[in-house]
């Protein structure tokens, strides 16, 4: 479970992003702080994995909580997203800059919410993989720190959203991996098309691309979804 510390003024507005964290799977609220000294407090003894901090706040305004959480041995692990109703740049900049992992502007949903707090989580996952090998390849290093939600950027003009989701289900499918051809025949798409949303998946790190050698000839390319 992450565990999570709410921090907002209003006592109503910290239950209901209380709410939102606990109906949340893999997420419990572990407490509420109404100040930024109960907040800095209250991390420095409860040691949340996540922090959800409200920017005004009545004693200390939260980008100082941020400064402080991050300058502290004892917090400077723990992730926060900013949550405000603060618009101004020199806000964003500072809880960008302060190493925020988000920030979002009040009023917000739940599914807004759940996306960050999934994205949380997914981070927590890629990093406790890393953390069990020796080194870790440029694409991993990519994923955790620009790549946050693969696929999402624009497809390329040409390309559709449809047929996309078409090519990563015959990939996903195949755990082995699929040439173009192959992956051509699963989806009935001509060979280049094929191709080009496999090259588009690898691209922006969906997929990889591994050699396959047969007996004769040059090597066939073969590509494999990446979990």
């Amino acid at each position: 479970m992450i565990r999570v510390l709410v921090v907002d003024d209003d006592f109503m507005v910290a239950k209901v992003h209380s709410g939102y964290v606990n109906r949340t799977p893999g997420f419990t609220v572990i407490g509420a702080a109404h100040s930024g000294a109960e907040a800095l407090r209250t991390a420095r003894q409860e040691k949340p994995d996540l922090v959800l901090l409200d920017i005004y706040l009545p004693d200390i305004d939260g980008l100082t909580v941020l400064r402080e959480l991050r300058a502290d041995p004892a917090t400077v692990d723990i992730d926060v997203i900013v949550i405000t109703a603060a618009r101004d740049v020199d806000t964003i900049r500072g809880s960008l800059r302060g190493g925020a992992l988000h920030y979002l502007i009040k009023p917000f949903s739940y599914a807004a919410l759940r996306d960050q707090l999934d994205h949380v989580g997914s981070l927590h996952r890629k990093l406790a993989r890393l953390s069990t090998r020796p080194a870790a390849a440029q694409h991993e290093v990519d994923d955790v720190f620009g790549a946050r939600r693969p696929g999402t950027a624009p497809l390329p003009k040409g390309l559709t959203t449809q047929t996309a989701e078409l090519v990563k289900s015959a990939l996903t499918e195949h755990p082995e991996g699929l040439s173009a051809t192959e992956c051509a025949n699963a989806t009935r798409l001509s060979r280049p098309s094929a191709r080009r949303y496999l090259e588009h998946f690898v691209e922006t790190g969906q997929a990889e691309v591994r050699l396959r050698y047969g007996n004769t000839g040059r090597p066939e390319r073969q590509y494999h979804w990446r979990e």
